[in-house]
């Protein structure tokens, strides 16, 4: 079964777009991104609040003592 779904992707596809344009910006500081890693996290995002099927977002892995 798929992990993403389509709608995932046209969203990250339109993220790419916009960063390759220049008009993709970051959160709060809303600086260009230029990062292809970067524009695919936010393509990403922007499809889990449009509610497709996409993963949940991995945490930071921190050992406990």
């Amino acid at each position: 079964m798929a992990r993403y779904s389509r709608k995932a992707s046209k969203s990250v596809e339109s993220a790419m777009r916009r960063r390759k344009r220049g008009t993709l910006r970051s959160g709060r500081s809303g600086k260009k991104v230029k990062s292809r890693k970067q524009a695919i996290a936010i393509g990403l995002s922007e499809a889990r609040r449009k509610g497709a099927k996409v993963p949940p977002r991995r945490r930071s892995r921190r050992k406990k003592r």
